[in-house]
C-alpha cells in the first residue's frame, strides 16, 4: 500500500475528517476516509498525538462499570471511565480528573498503565492509554448536563451475568470478560510499561 496524499474535507468542533488517497497492492486508486481528534498536517501526523485514556478501576474483589447513555447510539451500554487529555496535563492527573468527574471516587494508586493503543483503526487515527488503577471513596455526580452515567462496582458473579445479555464497549467487555474469568489485579503490576506523571505525547 502506498499512501499519496490526504486531504482535510471537514473540520468540526471536535472532530476532523480527511481523505486518505491510496494505491493499492493491485496499483489502483483507492480513497479511505479518516475521522481524528487532532489537526493532522500531513502523514507523518497519523497516530502521533495520545488523545486520552480508558480507566479500569477495581476496589477489593470488585470491578467499576458505568451504565452509561451514548448518544451515538441513542442509548445506555456499560463502559469504562475515560476521557481526554487536557493541554499539557499528565497522564495521572487525567486518570485522577477523569475518575472524580465521572464517578467522584479518587485514585488509591495507579497499578498499571499500559503504552497508548489504536482505539478505532477501521476508521480513525485515535490512541488512548489504558491505565489500571485502585479506587476509593464515594460515589458522588459531577457530570456534566450531557452526560448520563451511573457508576457502580460489580463483583465476579454479577459480571459474568452482565456479560450473556447486556451491551457493552469493546473494551469494557473485554476487560469484564477476563475480571469474571478469575484476573487478579494486583497481578497487573507486574506488567506496568509507562512511567507516572510522564506527560503525553
Amino acid at each position: 500500500m502506498k499512501l499519496l496524499r490526504m486531504e482535510k474535507v471537514r473540520d468540526g468542533k471536535y472532530l476532523k475528517n480527511y481523505e486518505l488517497f491510496y494505491e493499492n497492492r493491485a496499483g489502483r486508486p483507492k480513497t479511505f476516509e479518516l475521522v481524528s481528534r487532532k489537526e493532522l498536517r500531513g502523514p507523518q501526523d497519523l497516530g502521533r498525538e495520545v488523545s486520552g485514556v480508558s480507566i479500569v478501576a477495581f476496589r477489593k474483589d470488585r470491578m467499576l462499570l458505568l451504565r452509561e447513555f451514548r448518544m451515538s447510539l441513542n442509548k445506555e451500554i456499560f463502559n469504562l471511565c475515560a476521557g481526554m487529555l487536557e493541554e499539557g496535563e499528565t497522564i495521572e492527573g487525567c486518570i485522577r480528573r477523569e475518575l472524580y468527574e465521572e464517578t467522584g471516587l479518587q485514585v488509591r494508586r495507579i497499578i498499571s498503565l499500559l503504552p497508548p493503543s489504536y482505539s478505532a483503526v477501521g476508521f480513525s487515527d485515535t490512541k488512548t492509554y489504558i491505565a489500571f488503577v485502585e479506587a476509593e471513596g464515594e460515589f458522588t455526580d459531577h457530570t456534566s448536563e450531557n452526560e448520563q452515567i451511573r457508576a457502580r462496582f460489580y463483583g465476579r458473579d454479577e459480571i459474568r451475568e452482565l456479560l450473556r445479555a447486556a451491551e457493552f464497549s469493546s473494551r469494557s467487555q473485554m476487560a469484564a470478560y477476563f475480571f469474571a474469568a478469575g484476573m487478579e489485579p494486583d497481578a497487573l503490576a507486574k506488567i506496568s510499561f509507562v512511567e507516572e506523571g510522564r506527560n503525553r505525547e
